[in-house]
């Protein structure tokens, strides 16, 4: 039997690459549905027109920082499968790249308002349903930022470890409803948000900068979507269903130093 025979999904940042990747799986793995969230509508509608021949795929645009949309995801979610079993809660921006004293309190709240309520609203909202059926899992992206410090990123690796704290103070709440949540906390992985970021780090040689970043890595290398989806699938799996509170390093050895 699959590994998600039946199970319904939402996944924020849908349209992205590790988003598009775990719903992919997600679908092969017999998923009955997947709701994606994205602000974006037209890459929502790219993403499910490049899914849906694996299964049924849902679209919602939203920003995850506003209540009103996290609200509305989780209701149409609901109103048409009946159920949430597995909420990818994955939506992330990275801000400015600059040391902190010249960082913004509007960049630093910017980034805060999707990375932390982003993830804090999908708690809010996700939450209750999984209690009421007394099933569900719950996987909140964090970052290696979230367990070690990142140069020229505040804003970011701030809101990484703020999502430590709501995923075990979410996981202790749940517990006794079967409900479990966890975050993964994955090194530099090969998509877009690292083109930017490598821009950010070195304007003039952003190949230099990725080699740089490469290079902290002991495995020598990025992540790619696919080794993010493969543990975010164990995690939304049955496989998975005496582990929660925890947190997954998935960095290549990064934060082993």
């Amino acid at each position: 039997m699959a590994r998600l025979e039946g199970k319904t999904a939402i996944i924020t940042g849908g349209a992205g690459g590790i988003g598009k990747v775990t719903a992919e799986k997600f679908l092969k793995e017999g998923a009955k549905a997947v709701t994606l969230v994205d602000m974006n509508q037209d890459a929502l509608d790219e993403a499910k027109k490049e899914l849906e021949r694996h299964g049924e795929v849902h679209t919602v645009a939203a920003d995850v920082s506003k209540e009103e949309d996290v609200k509305k995801y989780v209701d149409e979610t609901v109103d048409r499968y009946g159920t949430i079993d597995i909420f990818f809660n994955n939506a992330g921006i990275e801000g400015k790249v600059a040391p902190l004293p010249e960082q913004s309190l509007e960049d630093f709240k910017k980034v805060l308002s999707v990375n932390v309520d982003g993830i804090f609203l999908g708690l809010k909202y996700v939450m209750p349903v999984m209690t009421k059926q007394e099933s569900g899992s719950i996987i909140n992206t964090s970052s290696v930022a979230g367990l070690i410090g990142s140069p020229g990123v505040a804003p970011y690796t701030a809101s990484k470890h703020a999502v430590i704290g709501l995923t075990k103070t979410a996981a202790l709440e749940v517990a006794d409803s079967n409900v479990r949540v966890n975050s993964i906390h994955p090194s530099p992985v090969n998509t877009r948000m690292m083109r930017s970021l490598e821009k950010g780090f070195n304007p003039d040689d952003a190949e230099s900068a990725k080699t740089q970043q490469e290079q902290a890595i002991p495995m020598q290398r990025y992540g790619e979507s696919e080794d993010i989806a493969n543990l975010v699938l164990f995690l939304a799996s049955d496989e998975s269903s005496f582990i929660s509170g925890s947190q997954y390093r998935i960095d290549g050895g990064m934060a082993a130093k």
